[in-house]
């Protein structure tokens, strides 16, 4: 069986290991017993904030690397610069 690590750290602090054939651990070693309905409550939660930063992912995907921008500043000065981030940050705004 495979476990969704990730909603079960966000809904359980205490467990520090997870184990897909054995369960969940705490920081002593024991088991932690766990609920799935907590658990898919947590992946609802995870669900949501990834697709809060879809922009943010676009964005850095298309910003250039730092020696273009750097080339462009030194080419076109800051305001070309911040047109051309501005260009992308317009493509691709915040919710």
């Amino acid at each position: 069986m495979k476990l969704d690590h990730e909603a079960i750290y966000k809904s359980y602090p205490t467990v520090v290991s997870i184990d897909d054939s054995a369960g969940a651990f705490d920081k002593d070693g024991k088991s932690v017993t766990l609920e799935q309905s907590k658990i898919d409550a947590a992946r609802t939660t995870l669900n949501t904030e990834y697709a809060a930063l879809e922009y943010s992912r676009n964005r850095a995907a298309e910003y250039p690397d730092y020696a273009s921008q750097l080339d462009d500043i030194y080419h076109n000065g800051i305001d070309g610069w911040k047109a051309t981030i501005k260009a992308i940050k317009d493509k691709y705004p915040k919710p």
